[in-house]
């Protein structure tokens, strides 16, 4: 068999189209949603992507504020601009891009930001919710997964799943939200003593460790379903996922590209997150309003 191609990149313009609609709704409330993403340092590669999300963000109707500092910034310096932001009314949306540098607590700078602005779904209180199934802003990249799941009629009800990765920004999250739809769960790691037997066994697999190809052919059985969360470069400099696309796609039943694939789902639900945050701000205000 060849697998069905899953293209995040039809997937996520839908999505967008439909977060454009909302947003002149919300303006004709007089309300823009508003999003300020904070880099610190001159990292390549993340400033590509935080000009790709005020882009976004643009182009949808939303204001996006960048503020770009030198890597030699103090932590205090950024706990006060967050601070800043946490009691902005324009500002619906903190993103703080990780890495920070060594100085910077990265666990302080995330549980700085106010929760109801953690548009991210980095923030504790965002955490817990998640793994109590309570209403919260979901972390974008294991959202974006879920709804690709969805878009394509694959349900993880009685399906096992399996995650290579335990990174608390894609693997843990996304095993929680596979769980809450019926799935049962295997988590795989590095320590992993046989992980060939495990996603054998698999009839989603979810690989989010960051290495170049290294789910291939001979990882996955007949029919399964991949979706691939890595962005690396191979030998030759040119990007690719944790999964050996070519070998696997003539296994599976779907799969996700990179680049096309989940990627840009990552920035989509940003936006619906943003939009989220910014349309129960109004409803809290006509709450108020009618008291």
């Amino acid at each position: 068999m060849t697998a069905e191609l899953i293209d995040g990149k039809a997937v996520s313009l839908k999505i967008k189209e439909r977060v454009q609609q909302r947003v002149e709704k919300l303006k004709t409330n007089g309300i823009t949603p508003g999003l300020s993403v904070i880099l610190v340092g001159d990292d390549s590669a993340s400033q590509t992507y935080v000009k790709n999300k005020k882009k976004t963000c643009e182009s949808l109707g939303m204001r996006s504020d960048l503020h770009l500092y030198p890597a030699s910034l103090t932590e205090q310096e950024l706990l006060k601009k967050i601070d800043e932001l946490n009691n902005d009314p324009d500002i619906h949306g903190i993103l703080v891009q990780l890495p920070l540098p060594a100085q910077i607590d990265e666990f302080k700078i995330i549980t700085a930001i106010a929760p109801e602005k953690d548009v991210d779904g980095f923030h504790p209180i965002s955490v817990g919710n998640l793994m109590i199934g309570k209403d919260t802003f979901l972390p974008c990249t294991p959202h974006g997964v879920m709804v690709l799941l969805e878009h394509y009629g694959i349900d993880p009800a009685g399906k096992h799943a399996v995650v290579i990765g335990r990174s608390n920004i894609v693997g843990k999250p996304v095993g929680q939200l596979l769980l809450q739809k019926d799935a049962t769960v295997t988590y795989c790691h590095s320590k992993t003593p046989d992980l060939k037997a495990m996603t054998q066994q698999a009839d989603i697999i979810i690989a989010a460790i960051g290495r170049a190809k290294f789910i291939g052919a001979d990882h996955i059985k007949e029919g399964a379903v991949v979706i691939d969360v890595g962005m690396n470069r191979d030998e030759n400099g040119k990007l690719c996922g944790d999964v050996d696309f070519e070998a696997v796609r003539e296994r599976a039943s779907f799969i996700t590209p990179v680049p096309g694939g989940v990627g840009p789902m990552t920035i989509a639900m940003l936006m619906e997150n943003t939009l989220l945050s910014a349309e129960k701000g109004l409803s809290k205000d006509k709450a108020s309003e009618s008291v």
